[in-house]
This record gives C-alpha cells, structure tokens and sequence, in this order.
C-alpha cells in the first residue's frame, strides 16, 4: 500500500464527516439565518430615517428607538382598529344569520322546486358526524394554535432585536467589516452597502405606492357597493395585500368579502370577482412596471426574481428577493465592461438589405431563404445552382 493512500483515506473521511455536521448545522440554524436576513433588510429599509435624525446631533441608538416605536404604534393601532370593527360585524353576522339562512333556503327551494325547512336544516348540522369531528379536532388543536403563536411572537421580537442591533450598530458593524479588508475592498463594501440602502429604500416606496392604488380602487368599490367601514378596508387591503407575501392577498380580500357578505351575499361575489381581476391587473401590469421605475431592474427580471426567492426561501424569499436582486445588479454593473454598440439596422430590430433592390425582390427573397450567401459575399449563382468552373486548357 502506498504511504500517501491511508493519509488520503483519513482526509476524505474528515471531510465528509465535517460536510456532515456543516449540513446538519445548517439545517438547525435555517429559522436563525432567516429571521437574520429579514432583520437586516428592515434595517436597511430604516436606515435612511435614522441616518437623517443621526445627522441632527440625535444619538443614533435613540434614534433607532423613535423609529421603531413609531412603526410599533402604528402597527398596533391598526391591528385594533380593525379588530374592534371586524368584532363588531362578526357579532351582527351572528344576530342576522338566521335571516340569511332563511333567505338561501328560500332561494334554493324557488329555484329547484325542494321543501327545505331551517330547522330540518339545523338539525341536520347538529346532529351531523363532520361536525362532531370538527369540534373534537379543533378542541384538541388548541394546544398547537397556542404554540404557534407564541413562537411567532417570540420569532418577531427577535427579529426586532436583530434589526434594532443592525440599525442602531450600522456605523460600528461597518467599520468592523471594513476593518479586516484591505482599502480597495473597503470601498467596494462601503458602496455594496450604499446601493442595498437604496434599492431597500426604493422597493418600499413601489410597495407602498402599489398599497395607496390598491387601497382607492377598493375603496371606490366599497363605496359603490355602500359597504360599511370601506376606509378600514381600503387601508387593511392596500398594506396586508402588499406587505405580506403570498398569504397575503387572500388575507387582505377575506375581511371586506366577510363584511361585504353583511349587507348581501350577492355583494361578497363581487367582492370576490374584483380582488381576483386586480390580483391579476397588479401582477402582471402594476408591479413590474412600478418596481422597475423604483429598482431600476426590468419587468420579467422582477417577475422571475420573485419566483426564484418564493422557491428557495418561501415567502422570506418573495419579500427580499427584488431588493436583493436589484443590489446585486447594480452592484455587478459597476464592474462590467461595456462597448459601443455597432451602427447595424438588425441591432434596433431591422435588416440588411441591398440598396437600390426592389420590394418584391427582397419579400421573394426572404420567402424563399435564397441569396443569403451571394449577400455576404459567396459564389455566384448562374441559375442552376452550380458554380462555373474553368475547363482544362484555360
């Protein structure tokens, strides 16, 4: 046996036995690397206020502290507003659901010619299996509802810590990355983080202006449909619909069609009907367009970004995943060379085409596939496809 094998053997264990534990580390840690990468694109997204109130003489760690309790307050005074008055609906759903109840039963018996009754209907849910089933599973499912929301809560804290450290850190953080790289690194690092600001800082500014056009376009429909609380609504549409990703949409739609469903049933199809034409409309017309004036990336390169981070880190991924792309492009165009593009009609779409030569030639032609070669220079055609060649002798 050779000397070098067994040393060799020993080495490609160790490495895939730290392969391995690098793996399983990963794996333990995927909450934490998460929860990281949303809290520093939020302290990214504050960066600019807090570097503003910074530049005024105002400690930076206060600072951090106004701006967060800001966002805190207003968060949570949202999420009140809108939980008394959806109590408030949820409670006369219950006292008038008798009378809708007997409006859809009379309904069905007009249309298909049936004697149902409201109580034989009542009965029947009491007294059914699925309904047993369901409230034996929901009672038991308590104990896991419970859990996940505390472990939300706690994973929203921490990342409010991490984006409070980051925040109120940036400057020190900074410094101490820049202080193991040599001076032309540290530029790179500094400018790396001056775009991600940027482009953090403009995402959510097409964000915000795609909640202010959802919300009036809601809101004009609310209003024409009479439906009570339709500037709650409008604002509960316009933030949930664009600030939580993927769930987000059909959370933001599933409130007004409920209050909607209150004053008719009729009016929480539309309801319905319009929340998926403008899901639509946004998708594949509004956002595109708003995030590549605001990011300065292109429509498909936003589209197809989103996608790949849904695919990688689920909804994490669709919420940071145009920031990130946007920096890393602008970021790597700094560092692509670029040349004049040559004077060519087929550059801006056009073709080559021979002066002087008639229309109908140059349509035949292009039909036809023929000539290609006599344009760029071949042999001659004589008409029967083959080239003249001398005889002996000449």
């Amino acid at each position: 046996m050779p000397g070098w094998l067994p040393r060799a053997m020993i080495m490609a264990l160790a490495l895939y036995g730290c392969f391995q534990l690098g793996s399983w580390a990963f794996y333990q840690l995927i909450g934490l690397l998460t929860n990281i990468v949303i809290a520093f694109f939020l302290a990214l997204a504050v960066e600019p206020a807090v570097g503003r109130m910074a530049d005024r003489g105002m400690r930076r760690g206060l600072a951090t502290f106004l701006v967060f309790l800001a966002v805190l307050i207003a968060g949570v005074g949202f999420v009140v507003l809108l939980g008394s008055m959806l109590a408030g609906q949820i409670a006369n759903m219950i006292e008038d659901f008798p009378k809708y109840l007997d409006s859809v039963i009379n309904w069905i018996n007009q249309t298909f010619h049936t004697e149902l009754s409201r109580v034989g209907v009542q009965d029947s849910l009491l007294h059914s299996d699925w309904l047993q089933r369901y409230v034996q599973n929901s009672a038991t499912g308590v104990l896991d509802v419970s859990t996940t929301v505390l472990g939300g809560l706690f994973r929203l804290l921490t990342i409010f810590l991490f984006s409070f450290y980051f925040a109120a850190d940036g400057p020190r953080l900074r410094r101490a990355l820049c202080s193991v790289l040599p001076p032309a690194r540290q530029a790179e690092v500094l400018r790396a983080w001056e775009i991600a600001v940027d482009k953090t800082g403009g995402y959510l500014y097409s964000r915000g202006l795609m909640a202010l056009i959802s919300g009036i376009a809601h809101y004009v429909l609310l209003v024409f449909l009479d439906v009570p609380y339709a500037p709650a609504l409008a604002v509960w549409v316009g933030l949930v619909s664009q600030f939580i990703p993927t769930i987000g949409t059909y959370l933001a739609g599933a409130l007004p069609m409920l209050i909607a469903f209150t004053v008719d049933p009729w009016y929480a199809v539309w309801v319905l009907a319009f929340v998926v034409v403008y899901q639509q409309f946004e998708n594949y017309v509004l956002q595109p367009k708003l995030t590549s004036k605001t990011v300065d990336i292109h429509p498909a390169v936003a589209f197809g970004s989103v996608i790949a981070g849904t695919a990688l880190m689920g909804a994490v991924g669709a919420l940071v995943a145009i920031p990130a792309v946007a920096t890393l492009q602008a970021f790597l165009g700094a560092y692509v060379k670029r040349y004049d593009v040559t004077d060519d009609p087929r550059v801006s779409g056009g073709r080559r085409w021979r002066r002087g030569e008639p229309v109908l030639s140059r349509v035949h032609r292009a039909v036809t596939g023929r000539g290609e070669e006599n344009e760029d220079g071949g042999g001659t055609d004589d008409g029967g496809g083959e080239e003249r060649r001398p005889a002996s002798g000449e």
